[in-house]
């Protein structure tokens, strides 16, 4: 979803060097988005979104008590509010 955001989401790290678990990213357009999405991911039971504490945005850990479910409904989530806010 990051890569195919047409530049909302832009990942903190290089392509080649991201984590499969730790999904750091952030919307460069607007990073005033980056707590209305964390707040509203939090409405639909995803929490602890808000990003580190040094570089900002958003990360999404994705460990072992995330199951694919999750995830989808993570990519959803992000895909809609980059539709609404894009």
């Amino acid at each position: 979803i990051i890569d195919s955001s047409n530049g909302f989401y832009v990942g903190h790290a290089k392509k080649s060097s991201r984590s499969d678990m730790n999904v750091s990213f952030t919307i460069p357009k607007d990073h005033a988005l980056e707590p209305v999405f964390v707040a509203q991911a939090e409405a639909e039971g995803m929490i602890g979104l808000k990003g580190h504490r040094v570089l900002g945005g958003i990360r999404a850990s994705i460990y072992n008590a995330i199951n694919y479910e999750d995830v989808e409904k993570l990519v959803s989530f992000m895909s809609e509010f980059a539709r609404k806010n894009g």
